[in-house]
């Protein structure tokens, strides 16, 4: 007879789910055991968030769900951030969660939580099954949830006593409906504003960020005038030389504002209207311009893809060449090295079809503008804001295209939030570059310290930034998990490396010492250069903006 733990295996494999990021307890033994007649692969990550992370970073680059294998409430609690991240971003997930015996948890023994109510924070559907016979029905539909039409996290809480029960039977999953487009009725009326002449600005979000989509928006551009932008933070946006160029919006809201000014109209497709990332004393929230009006062409059930197509029909583009980016290099950088020096090499030595994985905070904020015309690539950024995100994702990216050159571009303090991910990149030998940018401390909370409008800061408020003393050595942290590892202070030194990195197959790692891109009068004037940028007239903030490359 079959146990739940590999009728559950079987019934993943059978819904193609075939990597499972994994950070098992005692719990989940049964299902640890059954891997050996599975042909699922495992990955081990020291840290649930690692797992979690990793998950994330299949799945963008997969288009796939992978699974991940967590232990009791404490296990899944820990890796809630990466799922919050995840999502943001919309990716299918399917999270296997071990509980104590169904008889066990009576006895509230140590490790008993309240599985349930940690899932639902970052899950759609959270079931737990009580009986080896619904387990792989169960199972079935949690895979299905995940892959939508509307892409998702679910959530199976599998008890230890069902995970060893006898008498389980693997299911195949049932075939899938094509989600509908968009109502002709909406597609038309946006068409009428596209072509009404007045001001419009297209934004693209999730689905719609990859060559299909974003060639369809940029022929809807060249047709009807429209501006395209997309997300902040996009799960995977493709870009680089032969793609359609897309301006992402601005993460601070006063350059977002800039952006966004003197639209009347603001089409939406498969995005949500922009907000300010926090709330700010005396500024707005809704960053859409007063007077400007928003139109929603797919909900998340609808098919993205579809939909923009019809658009383009009904506005006329089918035939019309959309504007597409030249290719283009910046020279190597010399001297001191800073952030967007780093930017800059990059840019010059990208490899072509490489992915980035972009955590690097404050340093990164020139990687757009120097990566712009370099070889196609694809972008996957925070998307829910939570920090230690950077090295899961590049990681599971990696085991989904594992051909593909991999850039983790992280801060030094978001690095440690999630650096067991450079043991697992080492173990599984994963083609990955990750590049720390140390400057040494929590350089976004300094600027967000000023802009909050707080007292003036004093020495202690300042110390908890400071990731000065002592210094974080991630040469010596990459050498302890056996990765090759080196440090950079010139940008001859960091070129040097990062060439080397791409052109050598394997892990490598790059301590890239900066200094922070706000600091002293830079960081205190920033505020109030944003507020002043905001008030000028549009043409000329925008102007401004671009010339900044922010």
């Amino acid at each position: 007879m079959t146990n739940g733990a590999t009728a559950l295996l079987e019934t993943l494999r059978n819904a193609g789910v075939d990597t499972c990021f994994i950070n098992p307890g005692t719990s989940e033994m049964h299902f640890v055991s059954a891997l050996d007649d599975s042909d699922m692969r495992c990955v081990l990550a020291l840290f649930e968030g690692v797992a979690t992370g990793a998950a994330d970073g299949y799945a963008r680059m997969a288009q796939k769900p992978a699974a991940t294998l967590l232990h009791l409430g404490c296990g899944l609690g820990n890796g809630v951030a990466n799922l919050h991240n995840a999502r943001k971003a919309r990716v299918p997930m399917v999270n296997i969660v071990g509980d104590h015996a169904t008889y066990h948890t009576k006895f509230d023994a140590q490790l008993q939580s309240d599985i349930e109510t940690v899932a639902r924070n970052v899950s759609t559907w959270v079931r737990t099954t009580k009986s080896v016979h619904n387990l792989a029905k169960d199972t079935a539909e949690a895979v299905a949830v995940a892959i939508g039409p509307q892409e998702q996290i679910a959530t199976l809480i599998l008890p230890a006593d069902v995970s060893w029960g006898e008498g389980a039977v693997p299911v195949s999953p049932q075939p899938r409906t094509a989600p509908p487009q968009a109502d002709s009725n909406v597609v038309e009326e946006i068409a009428r504003v596209l072509r009404s002449g007045e001001k419009t600005a297209i934004l693209l979000g999730r689905r719609v960020l990859l060559e299909q989509g974003l060639v369809a928006a940029a022929r809807i551009a060249e047709k009807t005038g429209a501006s395209v932008l997309c997300e902040v933070f996009p799960t995977r946006l493709e870009r680089g030389a032969g793609l359609p160029a897309v301006e992402r919006l601005a993460y601070f809201a006063e350059l977002a504002s800039v952006q966004l000014a003197g639209y009347k109209h603001l089409v939406l497709i498969d995005a949500k209207a922009p907000v300010s990332f926090f709330a700010y004393p005396g500024k707005k929230s809704y960053l859409v311009p007063d007077g400007c009006s928003v139109h929603t062409l797919v909900t998340p059930e609808q098919d993205a893809i579809g939909s923009i197509e019809q658009l383009v029909r009904a506005v006329g583009a089918d035939r019309v060449k959309p504007k597409l980016q030249a290719s283009s290099r910046p020279e190597l950088p010399t001297g001191k090295l800073t952030g967007p020096k780093v930017c800059q090499a990059v840019g010059a030595l990208l490899p072509a079809n490489a992915i980035i994985s972009d955590e690097a905070q404050t340093s990164g904020v020139k990687l757009g503008a120097f990566t712009a015309g370099a070889p196609r690539h694809d972008v996957l950024t925070l998307t829910g804001g939570a920090i230690g995100q950077g090295l899961p994702v590049a990681l599971g990216a990696a085991v989904a295209e594992p051909n593909r050159p991999v850039l983790a571009l992280v801060g030094d303090g978001s690095a440690m939030y999630t650096v067991q991910a450079l043991w697992t990149i080492v173990r599984e030998q994963l083609n990955v570059t990750t590049v720390i940018l140390n400057n040494r401390a929590y350089s976004i909370l300094n600027i967000e310290l000023e802009r909050v409008g707080a007292e003036e800061p004093g020495p202690k408020a300042r110390a908890q930034f400071d990731l000065n003393t002592p210094p974080l050595d991630f040469v010596k942290l990459a050498d302890g998990m056996g990765m090759s590892a080196r440090r950079a202070s010139t940008a001859e030194e960091f070129n040097a490396a990062l060439e080397q990195a791409f052109s050598t197959p394997g892990p490598h790692l790059i301590d890239a010492i900066v200094p922070s891109e706000f600091d002293g009068l830079k960081l205190r004037a920033l505020p109030m250069g944003l507020e002043v940028l905001q008030r000028m007239p549009s043409p000329l903030a925008k102007s401004i903006k671009k010339k900044l490359g922010l």
